[in-house]
């Protein structure tokens, strides 16, 4: 049986598997790591918008 989890915990874990993909594929376009993110956590489209442009500021 899977465990629901509160939508934070999943942006949290989104945001985690973002950066660890990165270190591994760091050419891999920033998009289509939030696309990814986004459909393996389940995130909801304003989650999505917040995870973009939060990843996006994290390169600066």
């Amino acid at each position: 049986m899977s465990t629901l989890q509160p939508k934070g915990e999943q942006l949290k874990k989104a945001i985690k598997w973002i950066s660890e993909k990165r270190k591994e594929k760091p050419d891999m376009a920033l998009a289509k790591l939030v696309d990814e993110a986004s459909f393996q956590f389940d995130l909801s489209p304003k989650d999505s918008q917040f995870l973009s442009r939060f990843v996006k500021n994290d390169d600066h």
